[in-house]
């Protein structure tokens, strides 16, 4: 397990997929296309639609590295937006109707999601001190947790913050991509 952490948190590794996650979105968004099954489109639209909108929950709760967002999702797990993420995409994954796609990409995502995590907690330790250490404390890493939840801060959303992490781009970005995916699964692919 050391050399398969090893591996995530390799910073030559890192920065070349960096470098190149456009075109590797590109490229699965084509693969995912070409394997788009109709009879499990509206599933994996249903699962990725969750993620999308749990997603822009988190956008509109987060002032990125300036202040520790302990609202909305963030008042129930410290690490929503990877959360939402998977979510986004193992819908996409199950649009493809292949049990291997899913088990594929749950031990891959899940290894990204821990290693990339722990290189965050290290980071905002550094920014927030002790305030962060009290969050790590009260609130779990994945696992929602809504034992000492206050419902006023767990509905929390700013459209000023919402807009400041790209909210309504990636919102627009989602829908075009299900509408052509839509296309795909019920005109091309018949």
């Amino acid at each position: 397990m050391k050399t398969v952490n090893d591996i995530f948190n390799n910073r030559k590794i890192r920065k070349i997929i960096r470098r190149t996650r456009l075109p590797l979105g590109v490229a699965v968004t084509a693969v995912i296309f070409c394997l788009i099954n109709k009879d499990w489109f509206f599933a994996g639209l249903a699962i990725s639609l969750f993620g999308a909108a749990w997603q822009w929950w988190c956008f509109g709760s987060i002032k990125t590295s300036k202040v520790l967002a302990r609202k909305g999702p963030y008042t129930f797990v410290r690490n929503p937006m990877y959360l939402a993420r998977f979510f986004l995409v193992l819908g996409a994954f199950v649009m493809t109707g292949s049990i291997w796609a899913v088990c594929i990409l749950i031990p891959v995502y899940y290894l990204y999601m821990v290693n990339r995590v722990k290189r965050e907690e290290v980071k905002f330790q550094g920014i927030f001190g002790e305030s962060y250490e009290t969050f790590l404390k009260e609130v779990n890493r994945f696992l929602p947790n809504f034992k000492n939840v206050i419902f006023r801060d767990m509905m929390f959303f700013k459209l000023e913050y919402f807009n400041r992490n790209n909210g309504f781009p990636n919102m627009l970005a989602v829908f075009i991509v299900y509408a052509l995916a839509f296309w795909v699964a019920f005109y091309i692919k018949k």
